[in-house]
């Protein structure tokens, strides 16, 4: 009998094992396959539907280039509102002087990519790891259409992942990681959220501090970008936009238009509508810290989980939600996945679906939701529907696994009695 057992359970370590071979050798063909008609779409080799979106690259991302290069940022442009570090993704393509801007800018991008792939499958091939993460990345980044080559936050994905899968491990680098990361879109600062090691907070402060020293002293205007939001409207891919785009059909007077590098809801009411998703942000803050304070059960995939609630959270409830952001999620829940162990299968594939949804309404029908008309509400409840289920089942889930339930009240004891229920006499 045991010998029975025995080689039925060697017999299942052999399926999986061969399971798992198979898997990884198709990893890197899809890879390639996917990413090469990326490079198509942002090459235009291959026309992609809907407005240009390289335009941010070749136009805005190269005049930035040439104000920086002068030693200085973009001190009378709003619309540079990127904490200092991002100067270096803007500065990048320099180490390809023989590719023009933009061919150089998307040949970064890719090699960020294939970085991004490596971590995941480094952190899926340890003990208790799965290639679920992997195959998340694989496929959930080409499902955003070109827009996801045509900005640098792949970028700053792969150094957040970087600092999620270096946390268990080497608690110092993911410090240092995800302060270079918070230096580059504030963001990646979230993946300290569920490391409790507090050489990786010493770490993320020391480089933090330094780094922002650095580029204080450097180059003038390194913090201007913090007040160059002040004015802004919502965003209409946003949560908060859906008031705006029902109210258009129902006599609302405000206008869309371009503002600060973005479409924005104008108008009545706007400044009430941003108010409200600033505390909803505040809101989803302190449910953040409330977790903190009372979790106690840490695991090793509690840092990727955590960091997963918190981004899904705080996407959610900004007055922005523009189409790259969706790769951040894409490249935390990867993360989360490539833990065997991991709940987050459910979240995740709502984010993928999100992200689905989201190169439909951008780029391909952007001026159905301009216009609020039935397609472009349609996909935008769709959207931030699908994100703000994700949000409340990846929160659930992180709560139910790492805060104990209070134990139940004991129940009092009953009076001894007699056989007949009859109390016995003290």
């Amino acid at each position: 009998m045991r010998s029975s057992d025995g080689s039925e359970r060697a017999g299942r370590g052999f399926v999986e094992t061969s399971n798992a071979g198979r898997s990884l050798a198709w990893l890197p063909v899809a890879w390639c396959a996917t990413r090469l008609v990326l490079l198509l779409w942002v090459l235009k080799v291959w026309v992609f539907p809907g407005p240009d979106v390289t335009s941010d690259v070749s136009v805005i991302y190269r005049g930035w280039y040439g104000v920086l290069r002068s030693g200085t940022f973009p001190l009378n442009d709003v619309t540079w509102q990127y904490p200092p570090a991002a100067a270096t993704a803007i500065l990048s393509p320099a180490l390809l002087p023989f590719l023009d801007y933009a061919t150089a800018f998307f040949v970064l991008v890719c090699v960020a990519d294939l970085a991004v792939l490596g971590l995941l499958l480094r952190a899926g091939l340890r003990t208790g790891g799965t290639l679920r993460g992997p195959w998340v990345w694989v496929a959930g980044v080409p499902l955003l259409g070109p827009t996801v080559y045509a900005r640098y936050d792949l970028m700053v994905t792969a150094v957040a992942v970087a600092a999620l899968v270096a946390a268990a491990r080497h608690p110092r680098v993911a410090g240092a990681l995800a302060a270079l990361g918070a230096l580059l879109k504030v963001w990646p600062a979230l993946v300290l959220l569920g490391v409790r090691r507090r050489s990786a907070w010493a770490a993320a402060v020391v480089t933090g501090v330094a780094l922002a020293g650095a580029f204080a002293l450097a180059m003038p205007g390194a913090f201007a970008f913090l007040t160059f939001q002040r004015d802004r409207g919502t965003e209409v891919e946003s949560l908060g936009a859906l008031v705006f785009h029902v109210a258009r059909n129902h006599g609302w007077e405000g206008q869309v238009l371009l503002n600060y590098g973005s479409v924005e809801f104008l108008g009545p009411y706007v400044d009430w509508v941003s108010t409200a998703a600033l505390t909803l942000t505040g809101m989803a803050f302190g449910w953040l810290l409330l977790w903190r304070l009372r979790a106690t059960r840490f695991e090793p995939r509690t840092a990727a989980d955590a960091a997963f609630v918190a981004v899904l959270l705080f996407t959610v409830t900004s007055r922005v939600i523009s189409p790259q952001y969706m790769v951040w999620l894409i490249g935390i829940g990867a993360v989360c996945l490539c833990f065997r162990a991991s709940r987050m299968g459910v979240p995740v594939a709502l984010v993928l679906a999100a992200s689905a949804v989201t190169v439909l309404e951008f780029p391909l029908w952007f001026a159905h939701v301009v216009a609020s008309d039935a397609l472009g509400l349609t996909l935008m409840f769709l959207r931030n529907g699908l994100l703000v289920a994700a949000a409340v089942c990846a929160a659930r889930v992180l709560w139910r696994q790492t805060v104990p339930r209070p134990a139940p009240a004991p129940l009092p004891e009953r009076p001894p009695a007699h056989a007949d229920g009859t109390p016995v006499p003290p």
